[in-house]
């Protein structure tokens, strides 16, 4: 289709990069006219659309009317600019998204050759470079810039699962070697390429490549490889072609059945929390249950816990997802069967559930086992598949607070200390970057929350953007409208992670939650500013702030409470989703008003430990 001039691709090109969300008008602008805008930039803009409005056409029979509003339109004008209208179905970018995610939950669940077919599937949708006859713009280009981040993540999740499941290691050597050529300092790239090399009979090579790896992180960043990786040079040094290295991603071989993501190699902070939980589920405790709102780290730090106690749980470590893909919650049923292919039972797929819990639970009593059930939805699903006796143990993750489990040892990772987030965000820009403007840095971690998520994704972002100055970053962060757009790199994404959160709330919480969005930025409220936000008395309030607490949406932070009040916060990246989400003009009513009661002179929310 003939598109138009530049600038009108310019425009459709940063409208199909956010599709189905608003993007403002002066966002537009700076990606036509960058610094320099005319007079007459907003009479252009209107100009623009419109002839895209009338080549694209509308959803349904119409286009909609003059102002692109009308129900059948592709582009309507929301919130001071545009937003374009797109079936998942219709964009590659958001198909190969959902074949991207669909691998990862079947690698993540054992099922590698279904992983490696959707992810093939996936990566068959890219054509080229993308916009690439756009990247004059500096917008443009980090649009393109991400596009190309998510697809090389795609290649490193099809190459692990498809050497995993006994693929043709010579055809994932070649094309992730070409990958390399362009991206040299991907360390997941690299470990593919070592794994198919070895398994092709060709360690020497697989060993000079980690070689040149090494030296080149070490010129260009001042930094040596992950251990995961010096792990994997090990093996393949010693193990000659018996079989495949244990790579970053991969399932170590032996007798212990060990199923983990690889550590995070720049893991920053929680020495408290490592400590608490390496004593308790080393010293003989049986449950560990790390909760905590989305972003916090819960996942990072429950494998690193499960990395460290490898030599405590000889019998093996294992991981499964308690959600599907799309974040649904699982039974009991399908987490079992993933545990059984894990444990290496003979999979009976008619088999009654009740007899291969009793398999399961048999398996786990006679073993030393760690499991690691992650981002659990409710007790009901996680409590069946408990070590009931023996020497296992398990690390359960969830936003909820699981407080009908017991007894448990609970753990409760606070967001980020300033310094703990700068030094993150340093280990993955740069220190002598983060140095530069410190002053910036500390701007942007303080917008993101101090979760660890959303720092991660404000270094990534970073890390790809080269050219872009820590302060001009940080000024877009300064824009509360704009944070959840900008805390992005690649998968590594907060908005998608607080919409999985707000699926699982009910109509109530989510009015609630609507309600208390509204009230002042970042800063903690009593009681009483919570039943005045909710229009009810403070005893409603009370059982409402409550309820937010068990799903892991309101805290209470210890150190706020006085002798005289109790207070509680939003997450502020909790708070920018939920005033995101608002509809125009007031949410409706959280219940009707009621006479504030007095009460005792504290209040202490449920889950508070005094």
């Amino acid at each position: 289709m003939p598109l138009g001039p530049l600038k009108q691709r310019l425009v459709l090109a940063m409208l199909l990069s956010r599709p189905n969300r608003p993007v403002s008008s002066g966002l537009l602008t700076e990606v036509v006219w960058q610094d320099e805008p005319p007079r007459t930039a907003r009479k252009n803009l209107q100009v623009y659309v419109s002839a895209l409005r009338k080549l694209l056409g509308g959803r349904g029979d119409g286009e909609g009317g003059a102002d692109g509003a009308g129900d059948g339109a592709r582009i309507v004008h929301d919130c001071g600019g545009y937003r374009l209208h797109l079936e998942r179905s219709e964009l590659d970018a958001l198909h190969f998204q959902d074949l991207a995610q669909a691998g990862r939950a079947a690698r993540s669940a054992g099922e590698l050759d279904s992983a490696a077919d959707l992810l093939r599937r996936a990566l068959d949708l890219w054509r080229g470079e993308p916009f690439a006859d756009l990247r004059s713009s500096p917008l443009v280009r980090a649009a393109a810039e991400q596009l190309e981040e998510r697809r090389l993540g795609g290649y490193e999740d099809w190459a692990e699962a498809e050497l995993g499941r006994g693929g043709i290691a010579a055809s994932v050597a070649e094309a992730v070697g070409d990958l390399i050529e362009q991206h040299p300092l991907r360390e997941r790239l690299q470990a593919a390429r070592m794994n198919a090399l070895h398994l092709m009979g060709r360690q020497s090579e697989a060993l000079s490549g980690y070689d040149r790896y090494r030296q080149l992180l070490a010129r260009e960043l001042g930094l040596a490889p992950s251990p995961a990786l010096e792990t994997q040079y090990r093996s393949i040094l010693t193990a000659g072609r018996s079989g495949p290295a244990a790579g970053a991603g991969g399932a170590a071989a032996g007798p212990a059945r060990t199923v983990l993501p690889p550590d995070t190699a720049d893991f920053t902070g929680r020495a408290e929390q490592l400590r608490e939980l390496t004593d308790v589920l080393g010293g003989g405790g049986r449950v560990a249950v790390l909760v905590g709102p989305t972003g916090i780290g819960k996942t990072a730090l429950a494998v690193r816990v499960a990395h460290l106690l490898r030599a405590e749980f000889p019998d093996g470590r294992l991981l499964v997802r308690s959600r599907a893909a799309d974040g649904s919650p699982r039974p009991w049923e399908a987490v079992l069967a993933d545990l059984g292919r894990l444990a290496g039972l003979v999979d009976r797929p008619a088999e009654d559930p009740c007899r291969a819990l009793g398999r399961w639970h048999g398996w786990l009593a006679d073993r030393r086992v760690l499991l690691v059930l992650d981002d659990a939805p409710d007790e009901a699903v996680i409590r069946v598949l408990l070590p009931a006796g023996g020497s296992s143990a398990a690390v359960v993750t969830s936003r909820a607070q699981l407080a009908g489990l017991a007894p448990v040892h609970r753990v409760e990772p606070p967001p980020y200390s300033p310094a703990e987030a700068l030094e993150l965000l340093g280990r993955i820009i740069g220190r002598r970057r983060l140095e530069g403007d410190r002053a910036a840095a500390e701007e942007i971690v303080a917008a993101s929350g101090m979760l660890p998520l959303a720092v991660r994704a404000s270094g990534l972002k970073l890390a790809v953007l080269r050219h872009l100055p820590l302060r001009e970053y940080a000024a877009r962060l300064a824009d509360p409208r704009m944070v959840l757009d900008e805390l992005a790199a690649g998968d590594v994404a907060v908005r998608p992670r607080l919409a999985l959160g707000w699926r699982d709330l009910t109509p109530a919480h989510r009015t609630a939650l609507l309600r208390l969005g509204q009230l002042p930025l970042a800063r903690p409220f009593t009681l009483a500013e919570a039943a005045a936000a909710l229009g009810c008395g403070e005893d409603s309030a009370l059982r409402a702030l409550e309820a937010l607490i068990a799903t892991g949406v309101v805290t209470s932070p210890l150190d706020e409470v006085t002798a005289h009040r109790a207070v509680y916060a939003l997450p502020r990246l909790v708070q920018l989703y939920a005033r995101e989400r608002a509809p125009q003009g007031p949410p409706p009513s959280a219940g009707p008003p009621r006479r504030a009661t007095r009460g005792p002179s504290v209040r202490w929310p449920a889950g508070a430990r005094a």
